[in-house]
Order: structure tokens, then sequence, then C-alpha cells
């Protein structure tokens, strides 16, 4: 007799529907019992700046439904076609999954990267060699910012470049934290992480935490940070790793936080936005850096005045 449990199976439903079909599918697929729903590009077409607090769709998006496997099959195509989705439910594809460890698949995938000379990310599971000089324990989370993006990339390798030894840092839209970590571990005065999502917050000073820099980096709403008395909204630093039309939309307040000679490193951004950022920088002349990686720039300009 076999007593081995049988592997638990799942049913992965996919529909293809157009931007405006995407919510009556979703909210169809869940009504028919999806334990979860995942969008996806159909036609691979990026969404490179979504506008603050939209939701932006792709013309045609794949939605994903994961149900348990003895789910009724017709009980789904007919939710979709109550929602007017006949079409969606005659092209919907089924797919049998074996239950894995999700966790242990995502571990696999996430390897140690390297930024510049000496600074290194490095996820839990994995023990970092000995030899590397600088090394950032993270975790892929919710927050954006984990080292995989070429944007960030592109910050972490200017901050390995530096000594910032005693310099006060700004890390506005500070996502993972993951910037304001790197300066910190790179000796990093009063360190301070902005950023509109309260979850981003909790992430940035969970990440600090977990490499040995709990209670250094202060955490806050843009509004608490306007809040705060002018001088302690002023830095040596200030990171804004966010996208174009939010930096020109923030230019005055990045500006301000400057001081005198202070430099600030701008990133997020498009090689055709690049001349619009600058434009709305002008008032710190041009840029005295300006580095591309995969299709992304890196702007770093300098306040005027000695520090």
């Amino acid at each position: 007799m076999n007593d081995t449990p049988e592997e638990v199976r799942w049913l992965q439903v996919r529909v293809t529907v157009d931007e405006p079909s995407v919510d009556d599918a979703e909210a169809a697929l869940s009504e028919a019992g999806a334990h979860a729903v995942t969008l996806l590009d159909a036609a691979d077409v990026p969404v490179h700046e979504p506008a603050p607090g939209s939701t932006p769709m792709w013309p045609t998006t794949i939605v994903e439904g994961l149900f348990d496997a003895d789910v009724d099959r017709s009980r789904i195509a007919d939710a979709l076609a109550e929602a007017g989705l006949d079409e969606a439910a005659a092209g919907a594809r089924f797919n049998e999954l074996v239950e894995q460890d999700w966790e242990r698949a995502w571990m696999d995938r996430y390897e140690p990267m390297r930024f510049g000379r000496d600074l290194w990310i490095c996820p839990s599971h994995l023990d970092p060699d000995p030899d590397w000089p600088l090394v950032i324990r993270l975790d892929p989370g919710l927050a954006f910012g984990s080292g995989t993006h070429p944007t960030t990339a592109l910050c972490l390798e200017w901050i390995d470049e530096l000594d910032l030894d005693g310099l006060d840092v700004l890390d506005f839209g500070c996502g993972s934290g993951v910037l304001a970590i790197a300066a910190g571990l790179k000796g990093a005065g009063l360190l301070l992480g902005v950023d509109h999502d309260p979850q981003a917050l909790t992430a940035t000073e969970e990440n600090a935490r977990r490499n040995g820099l709990e209670g250094r980096i202060e955490c806050l709403l843009p509004d608490a940070f306007e809040s705060l008395p002018a001088p302690r909204r002023r830095f040596d630093l200030v990171l804004a790793n966010i996208l174009a039309a939010p930096l020109v939309e923030l230019a005055p307040t990045l500006i301000a936080c400057l001081r005198p000679g202070a430099t600030l490193v701008l990133s997020g951004i498009l090689p055709e936005q690049a001349e619009s950022v600058i434009a709305a920088y002008a008032d710190l002349g041009g840029p005295v850096d300006h580095s591309e990686q995969d299709e992304w720039v890196r702007l770093v300009f300098r306040a005027p005045g000695a520090r």
C-alpha cells in the first residue's frame, strides 16, 4: 500500500482580453473561485511611466486565475459569459499545475549581484563570499528596488565609487531602501527615506534592520517630510530613483533639499526624456554626469557653492 499523499494540483486558467474588459475578466475569475488573479502583458508592450495614482493596463492583457484542480470548468466559462466575455470564454486556456515549493523556486532564480567594484546584493538564503567588500542583504519584495532594475543598478554603481563618510543623505522615493542602505554602509551620517507608499517605508525599516542599520534610516511620508523644519530638509547627497514625470514635478522640492555643493542623483529616466529633466533642473546648470544602461539614464547634478 502506498501511503505517500498525492501531490496537490492546481488549475491555471488564462483568458486574453482588451483593456476595457480587464476589470470584468478579473472579477469573473474571482467570482468563479480563483484563489489568485494575475495580469500579464499579452503583446510585450511596456508601460514605462504611469501617472501618480494610476494603474495603467496594456492594450491586450492576459488575465490568469489560479483555481483548485477539481473546480468545475464550466463554472468558469459561465462566469466569463455572464460578464459579457463570450470570446474570452471560448478562448480560455486551462493548464494543470503540480504543487511545488514556490519559495524554493524563487530562491533558485535570485542570485547575488555585483555593482561596481565592491558593492554586492546577496539574498538571505545564500552566504556571501567573505572576500566581498560590501554586502547588502536584500530579498525581492513588494516595494520597488532590489537591484535587478537598471535604474537601481545605475545608482548603486555610482554609490560604490564614492566616499560618503559623514555625509547626510536623502533617498527620495526610497522603495526598499536599498540606496539609503548602500549609503549607510558606505559611511553616510544622517539617513532619511521618503516614499508615498507606507509599505515601502515598512520595507525600508525592515531592510535597514537586516543590514545592521536599525534606527539609522528615518522613514517619512512626503507630507511629514515637508512639515520638517527647513534645516532638517537639507542634505549633502540626494538620491531620487523614480520616473521622469515625477522628477520634473519634484524639481523645486529636490533642489531645495541641497546644501551648497551638494550632489543630486536622478534615475528612472528614458533617453528621450533626459532633456526635459535636465531643463527642469536648469538652476543647477548642466549635469556633471550623464550615464546610460539598458535604455535608462542616470543624471548627476552639483549644487553651486562649496560643501
